[in-house]
This record gives structure tokens, sequence and C-alpha cells, in this order.
């Protein structure tokens, strides 16, 4: 697999726009139903949304290129990424031997990609697929880190794992592990964050609080777990419980608030296994502490693996998940966009449905008045990469199409650093950036 092959960056502006007006869709999107509804037990691997072998797609950045079905089948191609203080691009992901790698792109070149440079994980395992992904932070005083969940011998098992570095990602040091519970239980899909004060987040979902087997008790979900290191993750402060009853297998998204603190959103088992989202401030270590973010009211006893996605807003937030809720007699199934306010609230006047029936793993992020949404679509043989763009704060929005492909593919996800948005989507063949103007 050849990581390091250069080629030119696409920018995405307003004369490559087609405008469309914000409405509501009632198309039900069946195969997303069946393959959420239909998960065996959570846990359940997200892999089968990935798609048929992959053939070359054009007008994006090449950077990976496996050779050979034996390498599709095998690829995990979810990867992290972000922006470096001095504005390079960085990814994080596995290639065909299941390896972890870094590569980096300069800033002001941001198609011309370094060589793959392969990190030290020692014998773990390394989950790469859907909603579970390696990540990578960038902290102050050169501090960089890398997460990733390990599965372990015992089904739906892991634990979180990180590498760390004090020189800008330069050297790496061997994995550790990130929560002090040690148990072969969930410890899966992380999230980390560094604030506005250089302190690393942690966060994942954990199943410590499980009651035993024929105790008579039960327990809804698992739980979100998180941490905090004030030294780069060289060390970690207590395993502290930020709110009981999540879902077990869906990404946690992190956004910072106007205080500075971070917010997290996730899906959450609401009474009666309603699956909607929570909302809940990381300033505060009471757990439980939570709101109510979504109010699709979706009855389902099986994780959709479909995290939601969130951003600061002028006035509160702006998120989008994915939902199943009853319009008009009948079950619409729909990826949404809508507000939160500053507490973390739904604004119902603000929710609409994504301008795609079949939209899926949609991601958001925000500068100023300036919103953008991002998403896959499948269509037969072919997947879609697709944006919504708005210029005053989410109230109308601009739909655009970036790029087409055949074959499996990651979710799209959004990079920022500043005013400056990129979208990176990896696929069998290659990574595509796509730097965002609007």
């Amino acid at each position: 697999m050849s990581l390091g092959q250069p080629s030119h960056i696409r920018r995405v502006g307003p004369g490559r726009l087609a405008c469309l007006a914000p409405h509501l869709f009632s198309a039900l999107l069946a195969w997303l139903v069946a393959s959420s509804a239909a998960a065996q037990a959570p846990g359940a691997s997200a892999r089968q949304e990935a798609g048929r072998p992959a053939q070359e797609a054009a007008r994006s950045m090449r950077a990976a290129r496996p050779s050979g079905a034996a390498m599709h089948a095998r690829l995990q191609l979810a990867t992290g990424a972000a922006f470096a203080p001095d504005g390079s691009l960085w990814v994080v992901g596995l290639n065909e031997r299941q390896q972890l790698f870094v590569q980096h792109s300069p800033a002001d070149a941001l198609g011309k990609w370094s060589e793959p440079r392969l990190l030290e994980t020692g014998r773990d395992d390394i989950s790469a697929d859907g909603e579970n992904r390696p990540k990578i932070a960038f902290g102050p005083r050169g501090w960089v880190v890398i997460s990733y969940t390990q599965p372990l011998p015992k089904p739906y098992t892991g634990m979180i794992r990180l590498l760390r570095s004090s020189d800008g990602g330069r050297t790496f040091s061997a994995p550790f592990t990130a929560h002090q519970d040690r148990q072969e239980i969930t410890h899966r899909f992380e999230s980390i964050a560094f604030d506005p004060q250089g302190q690393l987040h942690v966060l994942w979902v954990d199943k410590r609080d499980q009651p035993a087997r024929g105790s008579g008790q039960s327990y809804a979900g698992a739980a979100i777990y998180r941490n905090v290191s004030r030294d780069g993750g060289a060390s970690f402060g207590p395993d502290l419980k930020l709110a009981d009853h999540s879902c077990e297998c869906c990404r946690i998204a992190l956004a910072t608030g106007p205080d500075g603190q971070l917010r997290a959103m996730w899906r959450h088992v609401f009474n009666d296994q309603i699956r909607d989202h929570a909302f809940a401030d990381l300033g505060s270590e009471a757990p439980n502490r939570i709101e109510r973010a979504s109010h699709d009211d979706w009855q389902i006893q099986a994780c959709p693996h479909h995290g939601p996605g969130l951003a600061r807003a002028s006035q509160g937030y702006h998120a989008v998940w994915f939902g199943i809720r009853k319009q008009g007699g009948r079950d619409e199934a729909a990826v949404r966009y809508g507000r939160l306010d500053a507490a973390g609230r739904s604004l119902p006047e603000t929710v609409r449905v994504l301008p795609d029936a079949r939209a899926e793993h949609a991601d958001v992020l925000s500068d100023g008045e300036r919103v953008a949404i991002v998403w896959r679509v499948t269509e037969g043989m072919d997947t879609s990469l697709r944006l919504w763009a708005s210029r005053d704060g989410g109230q109308r929005f601009v739909l655009s199409d970036l790029a087409r492909v055949q074959g499996h593919n990651d979710h799209p996800r959004l990079v920022q650093q500043g005013a400056r948005m990129v979208v990176v989507w990896r696929t069998a063949q290659e990574i595509q950036v796509h730097e965002l103007s609007f």
C-alpha cells in the first residue's frame, strides 16, 4: 500500500454549489432501518455498510492504494484526522496489514503527502471500522495523542489505548491504557479532545456498572465514562462516570462551549428503550446531569451504530443525528439537523431532515455563521459524498455533490482549524480531502 503519492487538493466554493431550499422528506430509509433494527447484539459490526471492490475515483487526493481483492476484504478504512498547530493535516489509520500509520500534508500544499510512518503498537489488535476509529488530537507544548480501541478476546470488550508525543509527533510512546478499570468488559468507542486550557479529555462507552448475572437487577445499555489529563497524557485523574444508560455502540460527539468547557452528545437509552440523544457539560464531575437533545422517540432494543455530530453555534449548538420517528402514521427514518440551546436542549422549530432520504453518518462543523454538514449516500454501486452549507447560522442551506466512488469507503469526517474546514473521506483506493470555501 502506497500512502505517499502527491495530488492536488480540490476546493469547494460557492461556484460549485446548487441551491436547494430546506424541506422535509418523508421517504423511508428502508435499507438503513433494516440494518440498524436487525442488529443482532450490541457491538454488532458495521462492516455490512461497506461497499464493493473499489475502482479509481477522480477529483480526489490520493493517499492509499491497496492492491488485490484480499486487501479490499481485509482493509479497515476508518481513519482519524486533525490539524496540527502549524496547519498541516494529519491522518491516522490502519494499512492493509492492520498496522497503525500516521501521515501528514503541509498547510500550503495539502495534496502533497508525507510517506506513511508506522507506529509501534506491540501485539495490540486495533479497531478501525465504522464508528470505532483511531483518532488524533493536538495540544499545547508539542503534545500529540493518538487513541484507538483494542478489542479483547471476549466479544464486545476492549481497552482504550493511547500513544503520546511531546515533540509534535516526531516520536510516540508505546501504547498504554487510558482508564484505571482493567476488567475484560466494554471500554470502547472513545473520543478525545484537548480543551482550550490544554487539558486532554478522554470519553468512552463503559460497562463496569452492569449487574452480575443472576442478580435479578437490570441495567439498560452501558455508561459514559471519562477522565482528564493535565500533562498531555502522561498521567490521568480518576475515571469519572458521566452518565448511566448510554447506547452501546455509537460515537460520542464533542464540542467546545463559549466558556471553554467541552460538551458531549451521545445516543442515550431513555425509559422504555427510547434511543434518543443526551447532552452534558464536562465541567461538572457530578454524574447524570444530562439534557435530552433529541425527541424522535425511537424505541429499539439494539444499537444502530450511528452516533451524532455536534458543533458550537453563535448561541447554543448545531447538531446532526440519525433517528426514526412517527410521521403521518408511519416511521420516518432520517438524518436530522437541529439547533440546541446553550444547555443542550433541542429547539424543535429548527429541526429538519437532511435533503437526502438515504443520508447516513453525517458530521457538522461551524465557524461563526458558516455551518457545514457532510454525509454519504449509497445509490446502487456508487457512494456519493455530499455537503450542505449555510452562511446564515443554519437558517438556509445549499446542497453540493463533492465526490462519488464505487466500493468500500469510510464515513466522511469534517476537520477544522479556525475558519479553515476540510472534509476527509477515505476509500479503498485513496484518502480524499476537500477544502470548503463558502
